[in-house]
Parts: C-alpha cells; sequence; structure tokens
C-alpha cells in the first residue's frame, strides 16, 4: 500500500510540475526551464504511468487534444445516487447519529459525478442528474483535474464524488465566463454544473474543474467500512473528498468541533462547501439503514443555512383560479437545484409580493423548501416597487376589471390583512373551465373520461352552463359523436362514467361544491358529525351551527360554510344537482377502527413529513382507523404532532404551543398499545 501510494504521488507531482511548466510557456512567455529539461521529466511521467498504470485527466501526455460531441447522451443509474437530508442543529446530528461511528466529511459545493471503471480504464463519466439517471460526460473527463483515465485496477468499480470550482478560480473565471443565455455566472456552482455539461471539452478545461472522490459505490467488497474503500482509492490516483474518521461515539461536544474542524479545512484548502456530511462508516449498517425516493437514510447533511440560488425574476405570471382569485406565479432564470432545473415559483398573493418588493429585473433568491416546492425567499434589488405598475387591472382571461381582495385573520394572537387580486366576473370563461374540472376531478364526483380539453369543447359549444348540463350531455349526443377525437365507443364511455357519478358520497358531494377549504378532510369530519345525511348537514347550516367546535375547523372555515349558502345562486345547485345523484350511506367498507387499547381514540392527529412506508392519504387512514382525527393543520385543539421526515412550518408550531411530538415508531407503538 505505502508502496503504491508513493508511486500515486510521483505520478501526481510530475503531472502538476509539468502542468505549470507549460502554463509558463504557453502563457506567461516565460519559461522557468529549458525545452530539454521538459522533455526529459515528459519522458520520465510517460514512462511512470506506464510503469503504475495511473494516468491522471490532466496528464501532458493526455492532453494533446481534447474531443468534442453533438449532444450529451443519457444514462440510467443501476444504483440510484439519491440524495441526502439535512439538519440545522448539532443536536439534531447527535439524535441521527446515536452511538453509531462515523465519518465527518466536506460537502463540496459542485455537482457529483459517477466514475465508472472496467478493465483499468475509465468507461464513463456522468452526472447525477434526479438521481436515476443523467447525462453522459465521458468526453469531458479529460478537461477536469483530478478523473484518473487509467488505474491499475482490473475488476469493475464504480465511483463517486464531487466535480467543483475552487473559490479563487471563480472569481479569476467570472468576468468572462458565460453561461448559454450569454450571461456571466452567478454563483461557483452554477459555473461547474454549466462547464460539465459543455459539448466540446477544449472549452470545459478552461473552467478549472476539480474532482474529489467521497464514496465507492461499486467494489472492494471485501473492505467492511467506507473509510477503507476510500483509503484504497487514494494509490489508485484519486484525490478523496477531506473527512475525519470517528472511533468511539460522539457527544455534541465532539460533533461541534468535528464541524468546526471542517468548517476551518476547507477554508484552508480554498474549498466551496455548503455543508457538512455524517454518514455511518459500517457499510452493512448503512444498507440496512434502507432509502426514500429522495435521500439513502444512511447519512446526515449538517447545512449551515438553507440553500438558496441567485436568479432574475423576469417577468409576473397571472393565472385566474376557479374561486377568481388571480394567482401569481414568478418566472425567473433558471437555476438547477438539487439536480432539476427550476424556473417559476408561486408567489402566493399580493401580501407576499409586497412584502419583497419584487418587481421583475430585481435579482432573486430562490430555494427549495424541503427539497421539494420551489419558492423565492429573497429579493436583492428592494426599492422601486410599484403595486399599480405590476398588476393587471384586467382579468387575464375575461378582460373584466381586476380588485384587490382584502382578508382579515388572527394569526399567533395578532391581527394579520391579505390582499389577494381577484376577477369578480361569475362568468369568466377560465374560471368556470376550472370549476367544472374540480367538480368532475377524482376526489370530487370522479368522472372519468371528462378532461379538462373536452370540458372545454363542451363549453365553448354552449352544452355546459351549470353541472346539471354534464348529467344532460346526451341532449347533444349526435353532435358530440361527430367531434374530432369522439366517436360512438368514446361517447359511450364517456356517457357511462357520467352516469356511474350518479352514485356518490357524502364527502365527494360535498368536496364537488367547492365550498372553500373544503377537501378531503373537512368533508370526512362533517361526514361523521351528520351521519353522512345532506339533510342533517343543510338543518345545521340554516339553524346558524357552529362549525368551529370540530376538529380542525377554525373561524375561516366556519365563515366559508356560512357564506357559500348565503349564495342564491350555490343553494339552486346544491337542491338542483341533489335531484340528479344518489348518496350512499355511511359505509363499513372503511377501516375497522383498531380502538382496542390505544391513546388516540377521540384525539387529533396530524402529521408532517414523510412517514415511510405510507403516503399521506394511507397515514390518515390510518389514524381514523384507531379512531382518531387526522387534522390537517396545527392548532391548539391538535393533540398529538407525528413528525416524520422532511418535518415543515407544523413542527414549530407545535413546539411554541406545547403540544407533544412523536416520532413514527413512537406513534406506532403507541397505536400497538405497546
Amino acid at each position: 500500500m505505502e508502496q503504491n501510494t508513493k508511486a500515486y504521488e510521483q505520478v501526481r507531482t510530475l503531472t502538476d510540475l509539468l502542468n505549470q511548466y507549460r502554463h509558463e510557456y504557453y502563457n506567461l512567455s516565460a519559461p522557468s526551464v529549458s525545452d530539454q529539461e521538459y522533455d526529459r521529466l515528459f519522458d520520465a511521467l510517460a514512462a511512470l504511468e506506464k510503469e503504475t498504470g495511473i494516468v491522471m485527466s490532466n496528464s501532458p501526455t493526455q492532453t494533446v487534444g481534447y474531443p468534442s460531441v453533438s449532444e450529451l447522451p443519457k444514462t440510467t443509474h443501476a444504483i440510484p445516487l439519491l440524495s441526502m437530508d439535512k439538519v440545522k442543529s448539532e443536536e439534531e446530528m447527535l439524535s441521527f447519529v446515536g452511538d453509531k461511528l462515523v465519518l465527518i466529511m466536506l460537502k463540496l459545493d459542485g455537482l457529483t459525478l459517477k466514475l465508472t471503471y472496467e478493465n483499468g480504464s475509465l468507461q464513463e463519466a456522468a452526472i447525477r442528474g434526479d438521481g436515476y439517471g443523467g447525462d453522459i460526460v465521458t468526453h469531458n473527463a479529460r478537461a477536469i483535474k483530478g478523473i484518473p483515465l487509467q488505474i491499475p485496477h482490473k475488476e469493475r468499480l464504480v465511483v463517486t464524488g464531487e466535480a467543483f470550482i475552487r473559490p479563487s478560480d471563480f472569481a479569476a473565471l467570472k468576468e468572462t465566463a458565460r453561461d448559454r443565455n450569454g450571461k456571466p455566472y452567478k454563483n461557483a456552482r452554477n459555473l461547474a454544473s454549466g462547464s460539465i455539461r459543455l459539448l466540446d471539452s477544449a472549452e470545459c478545461a478552461k473552467r478549472r474543474l476539480e474532482f474529489r472522490a467521497f464514496h465507492v459505490l461499486e467494489g472492494f467488497d471485501e473492505y467492511p467500512l467506507k473509510s477503507d474503500r476510500l483509503t484504497i482509492l487514494k494509490p489508485l490516483g484519486f484525490l478523496l473528498c477531506s473527512y475525519l474518521k470517528t472511533t468511539a461515539p460522539l457527544s455534541l461536544k465532539w460533533i461541534k468541533v468535528g464541524i468546526e474542524q471542517m468548517q476551518k479545512l476547507a477554508e484552508e484548502q480554498d474549498l466551496p462547501i455548503d455543508g457538512i456530511v455524517f454518514t455511518f462508516n459500517d457499510v452493512a449498517y448503512s444498507k440496512s439503514c434502507g432509502q426514500t425516493n429522495h435521500h439513502y437514510k444512511d447519512g446526515m447533511a449538517f447545512k449551515f443555512e438553507d440553500d438558496t440560488y441567485e436568479s432574475q425574476l423576469q417577468y409576473i405570471e397571472w393565472n385566474t383560479s376557479r374561486s377568481g382569485e388571480i394567482a401569481p406565479v414568478a418566472i425567473f432564470d433558471t437555476v438547477e437545484i438539487d439536480g432539476c432545473e427550476v424556473s417559476r415559483a408561486s408567489l402566493h398573493n399580493l401580501s407576499f409580493i409586497e412584502k419583497l418588493e419584487l418587481m421583475p429585473g430585481n435579482r432573486i433568491k430562490v430555494s427549495k423548501r424541503n427539497m421539494i416546492i420551489p419558492h423565492v425567499e429573497e429579493n436583492l434589488d428592494r426599492g422601486g416597487f410599484d403595486m399599480e405598475k405590476l398588476i393587471p387591472h384586467t382579468c387575464p382571461c375575461c378582460g373584466e376589471l381586476t380588485h384587490i381582495h382584502e382578508t382579515e385573520s388572527v394569526v399567533e394572537g395578532q391581527k394579520r390583512i391579505t390582499k389577494a387580486l381577484h376577477c369578480d366576473n361569475p362568468r369568466c370563461e377560465t374560471r368556470r373551465l376550472r370549476q367544472f374540472v374540480h367538480f368532475a376531478g377524482e376526489k370530487a364526483m370522479d368522472i372519468e373520461g371528462l378532461s379538462e380539453s373536452r370540458l372545454e369543447k363542451f363549453i365553448g359549444c354552449g352544452f355546459l352552463h351549470s353541472y346539471m348540463d354534464i348529467y344532460r350531455l346526451d341532449v347533444h349526443r349526435d353532435q358530440i359523436v361527430r367531434m374530432e377525437g369522439f366517436g360512438e365507443k368514446s361517447w359511450q364511455n364517456l356517457w357511462d362514467a357520467i352516469q356511474r357519478s350518479r352514485d356518490t358520497t357524502f364527502e365527494r358531494y360535498l368536496i364537488a361544491m367547492d365550498i372553500p377549504m373544503i377537501g378531503n378532510n373537512a368533508s370526512k369530519t362533517l361526514a361523521r358529525q351528520f351521519h353522512s345525511s345532506l339533510d342533517e348537514f343543510e338543518e345545521a347550516v340554516v339553524s346558524g351551527y357552529d362549525f368551529t367546535q370540530l376538529p380542525d375547523f377554525g373561524e375561516t372555515l366556519h365563515q366559508n360554510i356560512r357564506d357559500w349558502f348565503q349564495s342564491e345562486d350555490n343553494w339552486f345547485v346544491w337542491y338542483e344537482l341533489r335531484e340528479l345523484v344518489r348518496i350512499a350511506p355511511p359505509s363499513a367498507d372503511g377501516p375497522i377502527p383498531e380502538v382496542g387499547n390505544n391513546p388516540f381514540v377521540g384525539k387529533t392527529v396530524v402529521v408532517t413529513g414523510k412517514v415511510e412506508p405510507y403516503n399521506r392519504g394511507e397515514i390518515n387512514a390510518k389514524i381514523e382507523a384507531l379512531g382518531a382525527h387526522a387534522g390537517s393543520s396545527v392548532s391548539s385543539k391538535t393533540d398529538y404532532l407525528v413528525c416524520g421526515e422532511n418535518a415543515g412550518s407544523k413542527l414549530d408550531k407545535a413546539r411554541q404551543l406545547g403540544i407533544p411530538v412523536l416520532s413514527p415508531a413512537d406513534f406506532f407503538l403507541m397505536a400497538a398499545g405497546a
């Protein structure tokens, strides 16, 4: 091992020395050695490469010319290259690590690459992409420092690591390097991402990319520890991502010390990092930890702050919803976040826009909250905000005048005013279309085959003016059969689906009415309270029933029900449609309550984050089966919060209110009466 490491160091030293001489000769016109001395060293390197089997990507023996390609082919990752979950406190990291031995490693801020070697030769270099597949960039491998093209190891070997650009190199390159739109790169990671995808590797070579390995994905199965496998990589020609190896369980103090030491190391070595990784060292134990669709569970990243990416707001897109609210969406220069290209994010409402003082052309900070939802975090160019210039004064659909609606609410004891832009025209075509789409949707009347495009055709032909007209479409049968994309069979399939939807449930009927905030959970609560009887529910509305006494029903939801039934048009639809459908009585088909000996009976339980292996609907059904109510938001009425992976703001609110927080393991143990 020591001899192999020495040979590798000789190869690297000669490679770097010759590259320095080449720089002096070609770029500075100031050579420090004679041509004869350069040739002697070149021949010595060539002989050493042949003897050791190690050939670095930036070796002068390999870089006379650079290849180019016409497009980037794709590859599928047989073993997914998933991301890593994250924490922001040392205490959370201590809870994750427990008593296991770990590697504490720099989280380099670049682009993950997978290198595949067969018979000692690099066969493929590929980008992580979405974790399951990515672009092949083998042609650029020789343009990236730190990637061996040949190694003295004949068995299959797959190595993952990070390609990055040092902060000092980015400072030198940012004035001249341009992206595909001709704009300067905003940070080193974007420059690395763009450079590694260049079709011309000669251009890629100018971008000063480096590679450091952090994991052996395939190979060296005889070594039980990740650290052992990394140690074997060094004499093969790889530079390693810096790490510390623990030999005893960590305390909170030593977790803090480890993070501080790694931060200092990154600064001293001019390495770009966005966190510190803690990963279990034992390979077998790591594999037993499992994975989600997003990340492996054998490691955790300590993040200094949320990942944010600078972009530029190009314009705001305004979309009219079925409620009449005109929703703003930010359209900005594309940024790559966690392997995905992101160029749009919801701006929620006018109050959110006003708070950030957003105007087209502003530089903005963008993130992916909970690693899923794109979000505009900050405006870097505040000043010059003008609401009147920003908002459309007519509906983008019907052309009627828009209005700003203000809604008052109380949040944590404080009065809050929320501004939103609205189209108040009830005949607005976009509003009507989206109302019909909602009505026919899977969670409402579930009319299979009545797609948005078909609804748009039927509305345009004047066949549909109200929901009831759907059940009278047979009047227009002959015209529909002659429409493009239709025929006798497709018409019959659609008509059969419409007839099937006549047999529905209390919950579906209520959701179809589109009362604001009445969704799956609220409709189930109302079904339980009023025994799936529309008559009982109507009587409660008319008699002034206080809906806030129900679990998860606040003042806003109570008022939404009251306001909806104050409209004569809504009452008309409610009664007319009731004559066309049949509401099923309460069914025993659902999950049989597992009440038994569990503490959740009659309680309100809210879930945040991912609870493996359930999706949200499945875990809520589990809660309901225990005789509890599955809540959708945390309030003073919440009895328990089950906190899974990637928990959101509900966890913070539960802590503020002093609500018991359960891990999924705690929840299932309590449910079993343990």
